[in-house]
């Protein structure tokens, strides 16, 4: 059975997590959403089985994979799944998916996970480090390992309930999804900065250029935070909330700048 997994990762966990999975199923494939985004008209996968992996973002999924789902075109796939990593609460993500997919498909996910991963938005709470950061990870694996035997059966998985997650996307995804590519001129660089061109390599969208050797925001930010977290100095700040200096930085340990340049199709 022929398996496609389209991802979009930012600081590496939803990559890694498609990456268990693929390595389960036999004859899978991994697509990247950002190779996608800019391609026209609707995207028909020539599989049996798709998926979709990619992280939380506001108790929603990231924008760039809300308009992938759009133009998705499932007529030819036996059945779908989705995975949602998250820090906190995502089982909305797997909602607002099932939602896309009724209105333009008129079916649902046969399958619906949320994993638990390292959360990495500084601007609200300081990644997990050491042993807890490695704990996490050995979780996730268990567990992606797990889902994908479940995918690999057959067997039908629903998104699950979870109120607190609902109230949560009700209220905080809507303005995230209208302003998040502007969200963008949140970000600053420091003297720090070497000019590397790091961040410019690991945005998923090319959000970033290089003006006088200092990265610059295009204004079509999906707010994944790559070039923070990749930023080998730490000469990129995000100032929001209680911002990001000092509070630490995250990138999945098997992820490496060179997959993030492969997502873009570099």
């Amino acid at each position: 059975m022929k398996t496609i997994i389209y991802y979009f990762t930012g600081t590496g966990n939803s990559l890694a997590a498609a990456r268990i999975v693929a390595a389960t199923l036999e004859d899978c494939e991994l697509v990247s959403i950002a190779v996608l985004k800019d391609t026209p008209g609707n995207i028909v996968p020539q599989a049996d089985r798709v998926g979709i992996v990619c992280p939380v973002y506001d108790a929603g999924v990231p924008r760039i994979v809300a308009e992938f789902a759009e133009r998705l075109d499932l007529s030819r796939a036996g059945s779908t799944f989705a995975i949602v990593t998250m820090g906190g609460t995502g089982i909305s993500a797997l909602h607002q998916l099932n939602k896309i997919l009724m209105k333009g498909q008129g079916r649902k996910l046969n399958a619906a996970f949320a994993v638990k991963m390292p959360g990495n938005f500084p601007p609200v709470g300081r990644p997990p480090e050491g042993e807890k950061k490695d704990a996490i990870l050995a979780a996730a694996d268990k567990h992606l390992v797990s889902i994908a035997h479940t995918i690999d059966q057959g067997i039908a998985v629903p998104s699950g309930f979870s109120p607190g997650s609902s109230l949560m996307r009700c209220l905080i995804y809507p303005p995230f999804f209208q302003n998040v590519h502007g969200m963008d001129k949140a970000f600053s660089v420091s003297d720090a900065c070497t000019s590397c061109g790091t961040c410019a390599k690991v945005c998923p969208v090319g959000n970033i250029t290089l003006a006088n050797d200092r990265p610059s925001w295009q204004h079509h930010c999906e707010l994944c935070c790559a070039c923070l977290h990749f930023c080998p100095v730490e000469a990129i700040q995000l100032n929001m909330f209680q911002g990001t200096k000092g509070r630490g930085r995250y990138v999945h340990p098997d992820v490496k700048v060179s997959d993030m340049q492969a997502q873009r199709g570099q």
